[in-house]
């Protein structure tokens, strides 16, 4: 910005403020000053003061737009206040040393803001290690719970295989066909039930003894399997059943071995499981390569990752009558006693990676050097602009307020000229700030101001009241300019609105009427004028959905000639 010269700097201005060009110009030509006095050898540099200026107009002709259409412009540290704030609480209100202070802070953020554009590169390659790091961790984590489930499932397999080995139900040790196998003899009752007790013992008999034999070694089982063979070959001839008793016996060992075999089986692949998610595990852990590629591709972005958060400590407010700087003191102290607060959150790598950037940014950047670099800056670029300073005149009655304007004039005297403020960042002197005030004047003059105080603002400038030309100029020419404003809204309805350059010319003419029959409120005549003609299409834009509206003089005469002439209405509504 400063190495604009000021023909550019009054070409930016036009871009967003109509007429006022000698403002324009004394503004331009301080702002250049600045630079020029960074240029001059060291032991002019400090005898060198700023050009400090007063702007004197009626209101809404632009003083506060120029103001802050500089605070866009100047890459310096720029802040604006409002004299009447001074005078709020007690005599002597706030401390007006407090806007050295904010134009301080306002310079620790312009100068993080370059120190973090110069290690950008290095927070983001900071922020992409710890990424790669809480990912690898959530990925390990995971591979530990299904090396958990898998080696679970093992282990419930292993339960679920013991009771096949006794041949199924651990209750019934015996086949529920063999019992069923048993017959009676219906012709004679007696003799046939006898017969089935006696089967049904020797059944029972048999399945404790199978499930004896099953507990042994395998040698002993296959000699007791072929000893019982042998003793129901024997006794075939006495009864058919115990040769189907055997036979379901046999059946029952063949199944169980069949369920041992699948048992070992489903053992085997669950240890393999086991084993393939343990390797997966120690394969993440050290390809974290693949990981920081599939980062920078997107693959994590919906990853959830746990990161830890500061949260400073709360800050301790004061009332009370120049107390800001105590209040500082006493924050700062606090910060350094009490802990800071960590907190645990589960967030997406997306969200994750915005939180971790800066912290890192903090952790890269050097406080103190910032801290040095903003008082200096401030010291030699600063610009503080002063507004509504004709409220602070005082009138010839010395009681009430009046007093309490007069003190704030006879605190500003030495901050104008020069002095030094003690902050937070460390001592900051005044005697290279450039001051602009600015006010209406309305009620005072600005020979009424302590002369002192008129001989801090050498450079005074003029601004002329608005005609309407320089309305018609400001309804179309600016960026931002109010037309097309109300076009961008209507548009948000599907509602094309035109207006046509008599349209135009009437808003204009009745704003210019308006002002001069009424209190002059400048351009800011212009937002009433507009609202109070489009009143009824935007309340209406939303139900049309679509359409065109074309606003012509006629338009603009039905809706503004009645309260225009009518002079009561106009006070209150326009």
């Amino acid at each position: 910005m400063f190495q604009m010269t000021p023909r550019q700097i009054v070409a930016e201005l036009d871009k967003y403020i109509i007429g006022q060009h000698e403002a324009k110009r004394s503004v331009a030509i301080a702002i250049r000053n600045r630079w020029r006095r960074q240029q001059v050898e060291a032991s002019m540099k400090k005898e060198i003061g700023p050009k400090n200026m007063m702007m004197i107009g009626p209101t809404g002709v632009g003083k506060t737009e120029i103001a802050r259409r500089l605070a866009a412009l100047t890459g310096a540290p720029f802040i604006k206040v409002e004299a009447t704030k001074y005078t709020e609480v007690g005599y002597y209100g706030r401390d007006v040393e407090s806007m050295v202070r904010e134009l301080v802070e306002n310079a620790v953020g312009i100068v993080r803001t370059q120190e973090r554009q110069k290690i950008q590169e290095q927070a983001q390659m900071a922020t992409e290690n710890r990424l790669v790091d809480l990912i690898a961790q959530a990925i390990r984590q995971k591979a530990k719970r299904d090396e958990t489930q898998a080696s679970n499932a093992a282990e419930k397999n292993e339960t679920s295989a013991a009771p096949e080995k006794s041949g199924g139900n651990s209750s019934f040790p015996f086949s529920l066909d063999s019992i069923r196998a048993i017959k009676i003899d219906t012709s004679a009752p007696l003799a046939g039930i006898a017969e089935f007790v006696k089967q049904l013992e020797k059944t029972l008999q048999s399945g404790s003894s199978s499930v004896s034999n099953e507990k042994q070694s395998s040698n002993q089982f296959e000699s007791n399997e072929l000893s019982g063979n042998q003793a129901s070959n024997q006794n075939s001839n006495e009864s058919g059943v115990l040769n189907d008793l055997v036979d379901s016996d046999s059946m029952l060992t063949d199944s169980s071995d069949l369920s041992n075999k699948e048992s070992l089986k489903q053992n085997d692949e669950s240890k393999e499981s086991a084993k393939a998610s343990q390797s997966v595990s120690q394969e993440f852990q050290v390809d974290l390569e693949e990981v920081r590629s599939q980062l920078r591709n997107g693959f994590w972005e919906n990853e959830i990752v746990s990161i830890v958060l500061e949260q400073k400590s709360s800050p301790v407010i004061m009332g009370g009558i120049g107390m800001e700087s105590m209040e500082n003191d006493l924050q700062n102290m606090f910060e350094n006693i009490l802990p800071k607060k960590k907190t645990k959150r589960e967030l997406t790598v997306g969200e994750a990676r915005k939180i971790i950037f800066e912290q890192e940014s903090e952790n890269l950047i050097n406080k103190e050097k910032v801290n040095a670099q903003a008082v200096e800056l401030a010291e030699n670029l600063g610009i503080i602009f002063i507004d509504e300073i004709d409220k602070i005149v005082a009138s010839s009655q010395q009681h009430g307020a009046d007093v309490s304007r007069q003190g704030v004039q006879r605190d500003l005297l030495p901050i104008v000229e020069g002095t030094t403020i003690q902050t937070k960042y460390g001592f900051v002197s005044t005697d290279h700030i450039l001051f602009i005030a600015a006010g209406a004047f309305h009620r005072s003059k600005p020979n009424e101001l302590m002369p002192e105080l008129q001989g801090r603002f050498p450079i005074r400038v003029e601004l002329s009241d608005l005609n309407q030309n320089d309305f018609i100029q400001i309804l179309t020419e600016p960026h931002g300019a109010l037309t097309k404003q109300y076009v961008a809204l209507m548009k948000t309805e599907g509602v094309d609105l035109v207006f046509e350059d008599d349209a135009i010319s009437a808003i204009a003419k009745y704003a210019y009427e308006v002002n001069q029959t009424s209190q002059n409120i400048g351009a800011r005549r212009l937002y009433t004028i507009m609202e109070r003609l489009l009143e009824e299409l935007s309340f209406e834009a939303a139900d049309m959905k679509m359409g065109r509206v074309v606003v012509n003089a006629s338009y603009v005469a039905d809706r503004l000639e009645e309260i225009s002439q009518d002079e009561e209405l106009n006070k209150f509504i326009l």
